[in-house]
């Protein structure tokens, strides 16, 4: 392939990358009312590991400060409580009962905000296309961290076959 076609297939993929991931920002805004790392936290914590800030913290690449804002602002909109964690001196953080209703909201509504991308496509091309997005996926050389931070937005019950497969518990080890 000649590195035109090459930065042409790029440049396509970082404009529908966009489109996405503007897509489920406003997807996310209209159910939290916050975007940014927002709806990445309510679904990290929602995978009911009992997360500390510190391993939230890593998992969405955010400050300490910025991660205890983020944490403090999903209490207080009764979304997420702090629980005894593993140890004496850590905090684990689980979701709300409310938490888990915005939790399933938001998942719902990121696929519904991305699949009219899809439907121009026939049973095939979309068939060829997530064979090609997972061998993209499977092909990157990721830490175990990368991969939680990659797939901190996934509907793990859609992704049975995940070609990055994102160990929460060993990210927050």
């Amino acid at each position: 392939m000649c590195v035109q076609m090459i930065d042409y297939a790029a440049n396509l993929l970082g404009v529908v990358g966009l489109a996405v991931a503007d897509r489920m920002e406003r997807a996310a805004r209209d159910i939290l009312s916050h975007a940014g790392e927002t709806p990445a936290a309510v679904v990290v914590i929602g995978y009911g590991l009992g997360p500390s800030n510190e391993q939230l913290r890593r998992i969405l690449g955010l400050s300490h400060p910025g991660s205890v804002r983020l944490v403090d602002r999903l209490v207080g909109d009764g979304l997420v409580e702090r629980r005894a964690g593993r140890d004496k001196r850590a905090i684990a953080l689980y979701l709300t009962k409310r938490g888990r209703i915005f939790r399933e909201k938001l998942l719902k509504e990121r696929l519904a905000a991305i699949r009219p991308l899809l439907t121009p496509l026939t049973e095939a091309e979309r068939e060829t296309l997530a064979a090609l997005l997972h061998k993209v996926l499977a092909s990157m050389d990721t830490t175990d961290l990368e991969r939680c931070n990659l797939c901190r937005l996934c509907d793990d019950r859609v992704c049975t076959n995940c070609p990055i497969p994102a160990d929460f518990r060993a990210a927050q080890g």
